[in-house]
């Protein structure tokens, strides 16, 4: 455990000094290290800023960044096995295991989630150790500002941690001795050290978006993650009282209908499909639904790089790979690798998923009508491809979302999904208050909240007897496929097993045990100290 936090820590320096432009000479960046950094303020914004580079990696497939994964489906890891997707094309093994619910303590993604996690953490730790010591800061507020951005990124961390391994080890200082004798540490008792992170960094992050940096935190972000949270917790008032408080905030609300903007807003289309064009998810696009966006700008220093969101090769289909009348396109979303493929039911099948006027459900959104645009067959051109069980079962076309349609003229063979992500938006608050309403019996409020996201959506209105936890989890998809993780979502609600069991054939044999993986094999070899029992099941 203790190679785990200081491997992670070495880490955290050579993504800081690497990956944070303008900050350091090339001269200086042999010479990085805690005690010559963390000696102002402007060594601790750039401390902070690693975190948030350590942070926006949690989906890099391999190569390019000290956190990689390791193989090409992570973010395909929280989609698969759950009631939206199942696997597609097979040439990759990584997301195999996850599908078949074959995997164990020594698989890929098993370990480098417990690896990113804990790296994350100890980089956390570390900037708050040396925050009580240093002494010399340009503002009175600059010690609170690191150590809230460190306390939002520890309760970050152990957000991932906790859903996917339960009980786990609580570390909050750096250890200068070598241990071998962790204990698991209650799951009740993380998500508590969690709620005091995010109290704390509620308290001393930013409250004006429109004054810090882009991408930056601000004190709605925390109280967004903290409304989460305290689902997790079920603490179900306190979880309410986070999401009133981010939904009533002077600087959010819901783009309307009306208020189509940024790139391609004179454009057909409307503005849910605004949110997804590339570079409009920030405020700075006239997108006021954005809570916290990570960064990662095509060919932009310190955004993404070709591995670090692969979001768009696992969503879109494989259109160009053989199917003649096909060509590359970045209208058509770039190159997909169909790693993912959705679930007939909710995108295909059921006629009465989405109402008739829900703009969550236009050619904008969902693309069901794939048209041939390769110009070595002009007889086709401009027609209608049909989809066929051949084509869906190839992978190339069939009715996939657009919110991952991105593609680069300039290099249309190019992997990466450089689109800034929204983490947080509003939308989901107000789905996380209706949660929590739900939970407290509340169905007057869960009504409420759910219609506010229809109202904007064009859909129809629902009534308080509707307003059921199944109905919460299907509007879900509705707004946030993609977007949400997946397992996360289902873990939360109870309602994993029950929804697998019913809509994704694929994973039908799950049970109990696999609503979390295994603790990682080697973690437990090195654990002499001290008992660490392996999850149930493996």
């Amino acid at each position: 455990m203790k190679h785990i936090i200081i491997s992670a820590a070495l880490s955290a320096v050579t993504l800081i000094s690497t990956g944070c432009s303008g900050f350091l000479d090339e001269e200086m960046k042999s010479t990085l290290g805690p005690d010559n950094t963390y000696t102002s303020s402007y060594g601790f914004e750039l401390a902070a800023t690693g975190l948030y580079g350590w942070a926006r990696s949690e989906f890099n497939t391999w190569g390019e960044a000290t956190t990689s994964q390791g193989q090409a489906c992570p973010y395909e890891m929280f989609q698969i096995a759950t009631d939206i997707v199942h696997q597609g094309q097979q040439m990759d093994g990584s997301l195999k295991p996850f599908e078949s619910l074959s995997y164990t303590p020594s698989t890929t993604f098993v370990v480098s989630y417990w690896n990113w996690g804990y790296g994350l953490i100890s980089s956390a730790n570390e900037l708050l150790k040396y925050a009580d010591i240093n002494t010399n800061w340009d503002n009175d507020t600059d010690k609170a500002l690191y150590q809230a951005t460190a306390r939002f990124f520890r309760a970050y961390a152990y957000r991932y941690l906790v859903y996917l391994y339960g009980d786990v080890p609580y570390v909050e200082t750096i250890e200068t001795n070598y241990r071998t004798d962790f204990t698991r540490t209650p799951k009740a008792e993380v998500l508590e050290k969690m709620i005091n992170d995010l109290k704390f960094a509620e308290e001393n992050l930013p409250e004006n978006p429109d004054k810090v940096e882009t991408g930056k935190l601000t004190t709605w972000a925390a109280k967004h993650l903290l409304s989460e949270v305290y689902l997790m917790a079920g603490l179900y008032t306190e979880a309410k009282t986070k999401a009133d408080e981010v939904i009533t905030s002077p600087y959010f609300h819901l783009m309307q209908q009306n208020e189509r903007f940024g790139a391609e807003k004179d454009k057909p289309g409307d503005v849910f499909h605004d949110m997804f064009i590339e570079n409009n998810q920030n405020r700075t696009s006239g997108n006021m639904e954005s809570i916290w966006v990570m960064q990662y700008e095509y060919q932009t220093d310190g955004g993404g790089g070709a591995y670090d969101d692969w979001t768009r090769r696992a969503w879109n289909p494989r259109y160009w790979d053989k199917l003649e009348g096909f060509t590359l396109a970045d209208s058509l979303g770039g190159r997909g690798l169909a790693q993912i493929v959705p679930l007939t039911w909710w995108i295909e099948d059921q006629t009465d998923f989405y109402d008739a006027n829900d703009i969550r459900n236009s050619e904008y959104n969902i693309k069901r009508h794939w048209y041939y645009n390769d110009p070595q067959y002009p007889d086709k051109v401009g027609k209608e491809a049909p989809i066929t069980k051949e084509t869906r079962e190839k992978n190339q076309i069939y009715p996939v979302i657009t919110k991952f349609f991105y593609g680069k003229a300039d290099n249309l063979t190019y992997e990466g999904n450089n689109k800034d992500r929204m983490k947080f938006r509003l939308a989901e608050t107000y789905l996380l208050k209706a949660e929590a309403c739900i939970q407290l019996g509340d169905t007057k409020g869960a009504k409420e909240a759910i219609n506010a996201v229809r109202k904007r959506a064009g859909a129809t209105e629902i009534s308080e007897s509707q307003a059921t936890m199944d109905f919460l989890l299907d509007e879900r998809i509705r707004e946030l496929v993609g977007e949400e993780l997946r397992r996360f979502t289902l873990a939360r609600t109870g309602k994993w097993l029950e929804r697998v069991k019913k809509y994704n054939s694929y994973s039908a044999h799950m049970d109990e045990h696999h609503l979390l993986l295994p603790i990682p094999q080697y973690i437990i070899d090195l654990n002499t100290g001290a008992e660490f029992p392996q999850n149930p099941g493996y």
